[in-house]
């Protein structure tokens, strides 16, 4: 029998399930990673920048660690960009032992204009520098870096890489069921995403902190991305431009995760914001390149933007399945009565076994079990942040996320054995 809302509901059921079995199949590729012998001498020359908006808090510590890094200290600098501070954020910094470099500028306050302003400045000075950058790594004040950071970007930008990703690990994930379900849903895409596209030779995406791009990149196509999500709006422009992005899963970054979920829902609201803004910028750009050039990389990139577009009608398919319930009677012709039952049930319990496999992998402690169910909670809370993203997805109010976790890393570390 066919309704009058098939003409929307089937093209909708359709793309969704696509779009997820897609996810699924390359996710699969992320449950391995390939060893390979690393290049562990030293060579490259590389500038530490650490964005900061009245850090004070906590910019110290990362300033410490960062002079602890293994690594010669004659082939890395650490800079603070003090972007608009009214507190101690400069002083804390110069203290531990950083060059500071304070910016005020009320209207662009956004870390993308930070950077940009960052990069002509380092440019500027390296004229008077013996040995040049060959690479700037950013940080974002809240951060603790592993001690082998530098030498595993050594490693993959002597092997020839321009952008890396490092992992994103957690740097409170034990503190409340927030910041558990937010570290899982990281721990999912370092190794559903950005392992497995690795894996698969496509291009990762960066995340806003622990990444490496080379002054070679930046001096020739610039920086230039200045919305909410700087790091996914460089990606793309990358990818454009054919340059994809290389993941680095031993370079391992510490990141506060918000604690509450109010905290969450502001930081992943800016998030949604910045990524429709990207996607309707990008996806033609992308997919005119893609069919152009032949080239994979850039059409899954071009996927990659759709995704918060994906969750959006999830949650409209979501909606119509309540009003159908509370109709009474059906209303659209669902393709999934027409599936294999077992196929349907594979994928419901490889949506939750996932997870699991991740908390395996990350030897996470049982207390990260204990938050799984609150996981799908935490996922699902996302639709209606997309809507919001959408509606407001031209604004660019940046919303600044208060970071506590003031630790050394071996106060870190320790805590964490």
């Amino acid at each position: 029998m066919f309704y009058p809302l098939d003409i929307i509901m089937i093209p909708l059921q359709i793309f969704l399930f696509c779009f997820t079995i897609y996810f699924f199949i390359i996710g699969f590729f992320g449950l391995v990673v390939f060893r390979e012998k690393k290049i562990t001498t030293p060579e490259k020359k590389f500038a530490c920048l650490i964005a900061a908006h009245n850090e004070q808090a906590v910019v110290g510590h990362l300033v410490k660690n960062l002079q602890e890094l293994d690594y010669p200290k004659e082939l890395y600098d650490i800079y603070v960009i003090a972007d608009n501070c009214t507190d101690d954020t400069a002083k804390v910094s110069r203290e531990a032992g950083a060059i500071v470099c304070e910016r005020f500028d009320p209207e662009r306050k956004t870390k993308g204009y930070a950077l940009d302003w960052m990069f002509a400045k380092l440019f500027d000075m390296e004229k008077d520098m013996e040995k040049p950058y060959d690479a700037v790594c950013i940080f974002d004040a809240d951060n603790l870096v592993h001690p082998r950071f530098l030498i595993e970007m050594n490693h993959h930008l002597m092997k020839g890489a321009k952008i890396i990703q490092g992992f994103l690990d957690a740097k409170n994930p034990y503190d409340s069921w927030v910041s558990a379900t937010f570290a899982l849903s990281f721990w999912v895409i370092d190794y559903l995403i950005h392992q497995a596209k690795t894996n698969l030779g496509l291009s990762a995406v960066l995340g806003g902190t622990g990444m490496c791009i080379t002054t070679e990149v930046l001096k020739r196509h610039g920086w230039r991305a200045n919305c909410l999500v700087e790091d996914m709006e460089f990606t793309m422009k990358s990818l454009v431009e054919g340059i994809k992005t290389t993941w680095a899963v031993d370079a391992i970054i510490y990141d506060e995760k918000p604690l509450t979920f109010m905290q969450s829902w502001y930081q992943r609201k800016r998030w949604a914001q910045g990524q429709f803004d990207v996607a309707h910028r990008f996806i033609p750009k992308l997919l005119k390149e893609g069919i152009k050039q032949r080239s994979i990389p850039i059409l899954d990139g071009c996927l990659y933007l759709i995704q918060p577009y994906f969750l959006m009608f999830t949650a409209f398919f979501i909606l119509m399945g309540y009003i159908q319930v509370f109709y009474g009677q059906q209303i659209y012709t669902s393709i999934y009565s027409f599936m294999p039952n077992h196929l349907m049930t594979a994928i419901t319990i490889i949506q939750y076994l996932l997870p699991m496999i991740i908390l395996i992998k990350m030897r996470a402690k049982w207390k990260a079990w204990l938050y799984i169910p609150l996981y799908q909670v935490f996922i699902y809370s996302w639709l209606p942040i997309v809507f919001l993203g959408f509606i407001h997805r031209n604004e660019h109010e940046w919303s600044h996320t208060k970071h506590t976790q003031a630790v050394s890393y071996d106060q870190f570390i320790g805590g964490r054995k």
